[in-house]
């Protein structure tokens, strides 16, 4: 672990500690007793470790243990390495700990925007070490990086797509429900519709809509309802973001379907009589990796 011998076998982490209690102490025996070890077991570790390097690193003399050139050139490096694995046991610490340490996230609008802000705002003020990385973007694009390693966590629609030709992939990927979200119809302020709370598919005939680009899980959902329905719409414009849809739509532009955690009090939406429009968001993460403590803590937090 310290090291390779000059036969090319790993270095007793305990040899290159007993090393530099002899050098320090320059006396078997007091390094001996600062190592709670017995004198002969401390000169057997300096003889192994010297039949390793193949050099004498101590002379042997009436009043100690004298470091020889080799041994002080030795003893730089050992002083190093050792400092470097013992900053290397702190920093482990310090990640168990929470204390640093980073974590990466990927989800679409509604998570990124809506969901995720006040998590991430709670889990920031008990771990301001952590340092986060969090990417608006598809479900799809969601579940590769998960699968490729590149996200910790992902939050996506249920069902998920796998990526094409990836057949063990499935096995790979931990699934687990977070949170129920319903769709709902939100319209410009002139609109008639506006004095309801509701509305049916067939209203939707020739209306000026703004949606989500092609393509995106959200809208996958919408254009299934729309087929069911045998309804010709009107597609003015597609959005890849949430508050341009709601902004397209107070301008009058056309009507369009948000996400209800994106409505506040002043504006709840029309929901869809016959049956509203929901969909599962779902958080995900590779299941053949080990989850950093970030990542732990952060999907507990997510549970709570």
């Amino acid at each position: 672990m310290g090291g390779l011998s000059k036969q090319g076998a790993p270095m007793d982490l305990n040899q290159l500690r007993a090393f530099l209690a002899v050098a320090r102490e320059g006396h078997m025996t007091r390094a001996a007793r600062q190592l709670h070890l017995t004198q002969p077991a401390v000169s057997a570790q300096i003889s192994k470790l010297e039949e390793e390097v193949g050099h004498r690193l101590f002379d042997r003399t009436p009043t100690g243990m004298v470091l020889t050139e080799a041994g002080g050139l030795f003893r730089e490096y050992v002083e190093e390495s050792l400092l470097h694995l013992e900053n290397g046991r702190l920093a482990l610490d310090q990640l168990a700990g929470l204390e640093k340490g980073s974590l990466s996230v990927g989800g679409g609008a509604t998570a990124t925007t809506y969901l995720l802000p006040p998590i991430l705002g709670r889990f920031h003020a008990e771990h301001p070490g952590i340092r986060f990385f969090v990417r608006e973007q598809s479900s799809q694009q969601s579940v590769e990086d998960v699968l490729a390693g590149d996200l910790d966590l992902g939050i996506v629609t249920l069902p998920i797509k796998l990526p094409s030709g990836s057949s063990a992939a499935s096995s790979k990927l931990e699934v687990e429900p977070w949170e129920e979200d319903e769709l709902r119809l939100i319209v410009p302020p002139a609109h008639e519709a506006n004095a309801r709370d509701s509305f049916e598919w067939s209203d939707l005939a020739g209306m000026p809509l703004v949606l989500f680009e092609a393509g995106s899980a959200v809208r996958d959902i919408i254009d299934r309802r729309i087929s069911d329905a045998q309804i010709d719409v009107d597609i003015v414009m597609e959005l890849r973001s949430i508050e341009s849809i709601k902004q397209m739509v107070a301008q009058g532009i056309g009507s369009g379907f948000v996400s209800q955690f994106a409505l506040g009090e002043q504006q709840e939406g029309l929901r869809c009589v016959e049956n509203p429009i929901s969909r599962e968001l779902a958080v995900i993460y590779a299941s053949d990796r080990t989850q950093s403590p970030a990542a732990k803590a952060f999907l507990e937090m997510m549970r709570a």
